[in-house]
């Protein structure tokens, strides 16, 4: 329930669909567009490490996530209502707002994404969360195909900013659901708890010891570092559709609903690999779709080919979302947990950014120059792969 109404809630602003379209309808830069879509995801890079630094004594971290779901549901909510009052009469404010919502919406998962996976690790066992978490995905996709549904509607029936500022309001209410939801997680109680450090200088200089002596967390971080490679180019993928075919608003709901299809495929398929401890398949598995689907957007030139593309794409974040989480959780120590996650979290989210050099390579060079450097940047990550420990 909580991936379902989260996915159902946040999908209107999909950052390979709908918010470049947003972001665009404002200003024409590509590199504007760039970095809002990092913005979406980038945020939560500046407080990771604090987050861990705090929580890795504590017993408890559930009574916290509140106070990050509430920060995340006014952020939400203020997108919409600002996009609402200030539209297309202040362009610029439109943009700030858009802007500042995002970022604290990230901002607040820093926090939230600690204490998430510190839950999880305490309830299920690597195997078994591999399994949960790939039904979990299926349900999101599905609930993100609904609302793929649901944002062609309303983009089709009523005229931008107006029907962005109704998708953000509406969906903050399927928020609260998900979060109400996530907090009847009945938590343990950590026994194992580490000692906090006396300062947080001393605690950075325990994580580069970390860093330095595990080297199946350094092969991690390397890999899922690369995975992140699509979004070079993943957030001007709809800007080349728009100039290539015309773009309904049916049309985009619909690219937003196949992407999610292929998340819901992919997971089948990426459950059973987990379920057995395949991790690296899924891996290597979900780069090889990935390339796929590059190789295929480079000369595409009608809507059906365009929904290839994303149904392709879907299935691969998906089943690199699914093994980050799982790996982790895998070669962590209980007491050391919050730690190596916000490690592995913090160094490969400097990923979540590439869209900002893909807006710049797009505006200086083309479409073929960024599809060339993201193909050889997956490429690269699918030999990585090769060599990943995936176990103890």
């Amino acid at each position: 329930m909580h991936g379902f109404c989260i996915s159902l809630a946040t999908t209107i602003a999909e950052p390979s669909t709908i918010l470049p379209l947003i972001v665009h309808h404002f200003s024409s830069s590509h590199i504007l567009v760039g970095l809002f879509a990092s913005l979406l995801r980038g945020g939560a890079v500046v407080v990771q490490m604090f987050a861990a630094f705090y929580s890795q004594s504590l017993p408890r971290v559930m009574p916290y996530q509140r106070i990050v779901y509430l920060v995340r549901f006014l952020s939400w909510f203020g997108i919409g209502l600002a996009l609402y009052i200030f539209g297309d009469d202040w362009p610029v404010a439109s943009l700030w707002a858009l802007g500042i919502g995002l970022f604290l919406f990230s901002f607040s998962a820093g926090f939230g994404s600690i204490y998430y996976r510190e839950i999880l690790g305490k309830i299920f066992s690597h195997r078994f969360l591999g399994k949960t978490m790939a039904q979990r995905q299926f349900l999101a996709a599905f609930g993100a195909v609904l609302s793929g549904a649901v944002a062609g509607w309303v983009l089709q029936h009523f005229e931008p900013p107006a029907s962005y500022a109704w998708l953000f309001m509406v969906s903050s209410g399927f928020l609260v659901v998900a979060y109400l939801v996530f907090l009847t997680v009945d938590e343990p109680v950590k026994r194992n708890v580490a000692a906090r450090e006396d300062s947080f200088g001393l605690f950075l200089r325990h994580c580069a010891e970390i860093l330095r002596d595990d080297r199946a967390l350094r092969q991690q971080i390397v890999v899922i570092t690369l995975s992140y490679s699509y979004l070079l180019a993943m957030p001007f993928i709809i800007l080349q559709a728009n100039q290539t075919i015309a773009l309904s608003g049916w049309l985009i709901g619909g690219y937003v609903s196949v992407q999610m299809m292929g998340a819901m495929a992919g997971n089948v398929v990426w459950g059973q690999l987990a379920s057995r401890g395949r991790n690296r398949a899924v891996v290597t598995l979900s780069f090889s779709v990935m390339i796929a689907a590059f190789l295929l957007v480079w000369k595409s030139q009608s809507a059906l080919s365009y929904g290839f593309v994303f149904f392709l794409l879907g299935a691969g974040m998906d089943g690199m979302r699914l093994v980050a989480n799982n790996l982790i959780i895998i070669i962590a120590p209980e007491a050391k947990r919050p730690v190596y996650i916000a490690l592995q979290f913090n160094i490969t989210s400097l990923g979540l950014f590439f869209a900002i050099p893909g807006g710049l390579i797009l505006s200086n060079f083309g479409y073929d120059v960024l599809y060339l450097c993201t193909l050889g940047a997956l490429l690269t990550g699918l030999l990585c792969a090769w060599r990943l420990q995936d176990h103890r």
